[in-house]
């Protein structure tokens, strides 16, 4: 029993989700304290209040509804996607492509029987000697709509 358990926290999957986890709690702190010590205070400079509305309520026959820190919730949501697009992804996904280019997925090819070149699966004519290829011995049969 405990051996099928040592292998299943070991296992790759595992340590990596674990580690992301870690790796993602620490970089939510440090998002979440770039939005609350820069960004929160310039929409406060943007709408000429303290952005902090956390304190912004209204009342209903005595019941209270704190709506500022939904506000204040709503627009740190906003602005941490925003940084995280902005600063995560993009770049990211630049790297990515920089790195690991779309590989071209490979044409399927046979040899023409008339001159031995490499030509498509699908083609009706050779390409460097322009004989046809349909119905020759060797070359796979095309498909109607290719004639």
């Amino acid at each position: 029993m405990f051996k099928g358990f040592r292998s299943f926290l070991l296992r790759g999957n595992v340590v990596d989700l674990a580690v992301g986890i870690v790796i993602g709690a620490a970089f939510t702190a440090v998002v979440t304290g770039f939005v609350t010590a820069f960004l929160t205070p310039l929409v406060g400079v943007a709408t000429g209040a303290v952005g902090d509305f956390s304190q912004n309520h209204f009342s209903v026959a005595g019941t209270t509804f704190p709506y500022g820190a939904f506000l204040n919730a709503l627009i740190s949501f906003v602005l941490i996607a925003t940084v995280i697009y902005f600063f995560v992804v993009v770049p990211v996904g630049r790297l990515q492509d920089r790195f690991y280019p779309a590989k071209d997925i490979p044409v399927a090819k046979t040899d023409c029987p008339a001159c031995l070149s490499s030509v498509p699966v699908a083609a009706t004519r050779c390409a460097h000697c322009t004989s046809e290829l349909a119905g020759q011995p060797g070359v796979p049969a095309q498909t109607a709509q290719n004639r």
